[in-house]
């Protein structure tokens, strides 16, 4: 490309930078997922739990990426840290599964919910609509506009950082804003009947369908649920990482990355947990667990802001969405880049646009995103990815200690506090919640390894010929 660049432009601050991590958290999970979770656990105790569990795993795993981008500030981010600490095939198994399931089906379920909540103020988006009949697939006018935004970012992104960096931060401060707002007024709408209720018997776990009929567990079984449970609130709070891939445009990413994955992941644990409190001190777990097609935060907002709840929601979602699909977009670009540089991808991806950025990179991503868009479920997309995403960190959190050992003379500006303890402490719960998935929800993470596991004959096939 004669108009090309060969280097990235270091153009995000320590702002920029948290709220990217933030505003990749923040999608639409945090208005859906629990009533799921209550389903699962019963009971507003573990409801906390669930989401308190979840919050550690996250920060703990900041704080370890936080040494990894230190010694690896570059575009890239854990695809980078993988193959330093193991090899290519690991790395490139990752940037595979990142390409096929992780990254591209979050850009679609996230998109998906865009467009869904979309149709509360402008019905004829609705999914229960037929846009088209193809025979084996329908679709949806629900799918038409989440592919439609899924275009338009990727476009906007093409022009440059920073048209992404202030898309970015400016809907993720609207959204912490509102989520804020929304936290707020709930606690001011409690009902006292209700908090009463609700945690009676705080830690008594049972199933809780949207029949209301209660069944209990006993041991095993409950750490199935709690795991079952954390998937929704996984998913929600994933993509924290989505700044180290972007570490190349990043101000001073030897400092900035790591304080970046710490406050953007604590902010966003404290709006979760805070959230979810309200929840119980607005609604009773029965509604909970039974609010229409998951949407506890509509059914929430009845109740605080009576029949224009539903707007206000649905604005709530549309915003916080359509950043989250921003930064989703922007950031998974530059996993491809640099496999393409490696030559594990697709050759145009290895390059910038005059505009500084990997441009055939996010058009690739584009293509894939959209076809995800057409796949399915939201929530089977949601199992898939936690169990592998899960995964992938344990590995990348591992590589610190075999880093420590074969390379110790790396300059490491930050270490991980608490080192080694947090780090086993991060791999043995992660180890927990995947054994418990494959044993509790094997329906949907079976197809999460077969992909992974398809990328190593594509690997030996595609891989650089030495010499």
């Amino acid at each position: 490309m004669s108009n090309s660049t060969t280097a990235f432009k270091p153009s995000l601050s320590l702002t920029d930078a948290t709220m990217l991590v933030a505003g990749s958290m923040i999608g639409s999970g945090i208005f859906i997922v629990s009533a799921d979770i209550v389903r699962n656990v019963g009971s507003s105790g573990w409801l906390i739990a669930v989401w308190l569990i979840t919050g550690f795993m996250t920060l703990a795993a900041a704080l370890c990426y936080g040494e990894l981008s230190a010694m690896f500030p570059k575009a890239g981010g854990q695809y980078v840290y993988l193959r330093e600490a193991y090899n290519p095939l690991v790395s490139f198994l990752y940037g595979w599964s990142f390409f096929a399931v992780i990254q591209t089906a979050t850009i679609a379920a996230v998109g998906v919910a865009f467009a869904k909540f979309t149709a509360y103020i402008f019905p004829q988006f609705s999914e229960d609509l037929v846009f088209a009949d193809l025979g084996f697939v329908h679709i949806s006018p629900a799918q038409i506009l989440a592919v439609g935004v899924v275009i338009f970012l990727t476009l906007l992104n093409t022009a440059g950082v920073k048209s992404g960096k202030n898309i970015q931060t400016s809907f993720t401060v609207v959204k912490l804003l509102s989520l804020g707002g929304l936290i707020l007024f709930g606690f001011i709408a409690a009902k006292s009947d209700i908090l009463h209720a609700n945690w009676s018997k705080t830690w008594e776990m049972h199933k809780l369908p949207p029949s209301g009929v209660t069944e209990g567990y006993t041991f095993i079984p409950a750490l199935g649920a709690v795991a079952a449970a954390m998937v929704g609130s996984i998913f929600s709070s994933d993509s924290w990482h989505n700044v180290t891939f972007i570490a190349g445009e990043v101000k001073n990413p030897k400092r900035n990355i790591g304080l970046s994955l710490f406050l953007g992941t604590m902010i966003v644990t404290i709006i979760y947990v805070a959230t979810n409190f309200m929840y119980t001190g607005v609604l009773s777990l029965q509604e909970i667990a039974s609010a229409d097609k998951d949407r506890v935060a509509i059914t929430a907002s009845h109740v605080i802001f009576g029949n224009s709840g539903t707007v206000i929601i649905a604005l709530m979602i549309m915003i916080s969405t359509f950043g989250c699909n921003n930064g989703l977009i922007m950031a998974g670009a530059r996993v491809y880049y640099t496999m393409a540089k490696d030559g594990l991808f697709f050759k145009p991806a290895g390059t910038l646009n005059k505009n500084a950025v990997p441009s055939y990179a996010l058009w690739f991503q584009c293509v894939f995103a959209c076809l995800w868009c057409f796949s399915g479920k939201y929530g089977d997309l949601l199992d898939m990815i936690s169990f592998v995403v899960v995964g992938f960190y344990m590995l990348t959190i591992f590589g610190i200690v075999l880093l420590r050992k074969k390379r110790p003379d790396l300059p490491r500006p930050y270490k991980v506090i608490g080192y080694p303890v947090l780090p086993v402490l991060y791999i043995l719960m992660g180890l927990a919640f995947c054994v418990l998935l494959i044993v509790f929800k094997p329906k949907f993470t079976w197809p999460g390894l077969i992909i992974t596991a398809i990328g190593i004959p594509i690997y030996y096939l595609i891989r650089p010929k030495k010499g």
